[in-house]
């Protein structure tokens, strides 16, 4: 603890550091603020309890339970109908839709390889796509809203203005257009000026918002009437504190292969020869390569068999897809993400390249020809680790299912244990201290977080 606190003063002494961290946290203040802002057409007062109306009209537990899922990510300014409701996502989406194209459009791949213009160019276009995302996603919030959440027949006084007048429909998409915009541009400021990647953790504040409330109304739960008491909290916690441990491993778990470089040296005599050089070093192929995408593309595609049920309504079969807690759900769930674990994986770590860059520098693997054979031998490596990271990468997606009903009394809570919240959060998290600990480094300083698992992930 002591260390610890010698680790804050160094940071606090650093006037670079400090001035990042207080920019940081004052973009995070005007973001919060912000998602407390509600749309001028509709009426604050009566969308504040928005999940619980929608479950006693009819909607139960499935379609709040979706809702909800969707809410976290924006800290609740999508239940709230926040100038914020559409939050940082439209960005997200935009991002991936550029990486995606990147592969197969050559003007997007020779941007790639451009340098700083060529990464100012692909980020003026994914600006540019974020508003045309938003200029979709932006209806349809608005069309869950006044048709399924908060109907006028039923919810008249939640309306200043009537949903069908275009005085309703035009301002409120621009607001909502406006209001992804300044976040993306408060994301970006965080990762010119502040410290870490802005757009991140943008994304964790709002995951993070949500934890207190979730956490009271499990508590409030637990002790009440029907609960199981103090001790089914604290086993609650301490299971959550060994999932997060999980979440870490999973994170910065790499396989480490060997890799020796040949320089050419000029030997006595005047003859050449080829010498290894005594330092060896390594190849660093992540477990979990794809990181949370898997999870995000699989969610986003979740979404069509909800649909089924329209074709369907007393299918109970189909109802279950669009309960985000039931075997149904989770089943398909998982099978997507570890389909999408492999794709993300083959199209974003290109061995092929890998192997070329070494057999130019003069880099080999030991016992493994140079060139194709490399090739295969990384991609061999590649999908042994992949399988075990994106089995484990989907128990962690369903384990909120798993573990609401069983001991997790409240759905809220539930999410917090698995899923993409708790991997961009431990992800976010990581990021961040391996910045602060370059700073301290550089500064002959001892670093925030001094073990194996931090020297592990310095060489992500």
């Amino acid at each position: 603890m002591k260390e610890f606190i010698q680790t804050l003063k160094n940071i606090w002494s650093l006037k670079e550091l400090r001035e990042k961290i207080m920019f940081t946290l004052g973009i995070v203040l005007v973001y919060r603020f912000a998602s407390y802002i509600s749309l001028p057409a509709i009426n604050m007062a009566e969308v504040g309890n928005l999940l619980d109306i929608y479950k006693d009209q009819g909607g139960n537990k499935q379609g709040a339970g979706l809702l909800g899922l969707l809410s976290s990510f924006t800290g609740g300014a999508f239940s709230r109908a926040s100038i914020m409701a559409l939050g940082i996502m439209p960005y997200i989406s935009a991002s991936i839709i550029v990486q995606l194209m990147g592969m197969a459009i050559p003007y997007l791949q020779k941007l790639q390889k451009d340098g700083e213009s060529g990464r100012n160019t692909l980020n003026q276009i994914t600006r540019w796509l974020t508003i045309a995302v938003c200029l979709i996603q932006a209806p349809s919030y608005l069309t869950s809203i006044t048709q399924m959440f908060l109907p006028h027949a039923q919810f008249a006084s939640a309306y200043y203005v009537h949903p069908a007048s275009i005085m309703f429909w035009l301002p409120s998409i621009v607001i909502l257009v406006a209001g992804s915009v300044f976040a993306m541009w408060l994301g970006e400021k965080i990762t010119d000026k502040g410290i870490g990647n802005g757009i991140s953790i943008l994304i964790m504040v709002g995951i993070l918002a949500d934890f207190p409330g979730a956490f009271i109304q499990e508590v409030a739960t637990q002790t009440g009437k029907g609960g199981f008491g103090t001790i089914m909290i604290l086993i609650e916690v301490l299971f959550w504190m060994v999932v997060v441990l999980l979440a870490i491993i999973l994170s910065v778990a790499v396989r480490k292969i060997p890799i020796q470089y040949v320089s050419r040296a000029q030997a006595r005599g005047g003859v050449n020869r080829n010498l290894m050089q005594g330092a060896r070093q390594w190849i660093p192929l992540k477990v979990n390569a794809s990181g949370v995408m898997p999870i995000i593309f699989a969610q986003a595609l979740m979404f069509v068999p909800g649909l089924l049920t329209k074709v369907d309504e007393s299918n109970t079969f189909l109802a279950g897809f669009k309960n985000v807690f039931s075997w149904q759900y989770n089943v398909l769930f998982a099978l997507l993400i570890i389909i999408f674990s492999f794709f993300y994986t083959a199209i974003t770590i290109p061995v092929n390249q890998m192997a070329d860059d070494l057999k130019r520098n003069g880099g080999l693997i030991p016992k493994v020809r140079p060139g194709k054979e490399t090739s295969d031998y990384l991609d061999d490596i590649l999908s042994k680790i992949t399988l075990p990271g994106s089995i484990f990468l989907a128990i962690f997606a369903i384990l909120p299912a798993l573990v609401y009903g069983t001991f997790v009394q409240t759905d809220r809570f539930a999410l917090f244990f698995g899923g993409t919240s708790l991997l961009i959060m431990v992800g976010v998290i990581l990021d961040t201290v391996q910045q602060i600990n370059t700073y301290l480094l550089n500064h002959h300083y001892d670093g925030l977080m001094q073990s194996k698992l931090s020297r592990t992930n310095n060489n992500l």
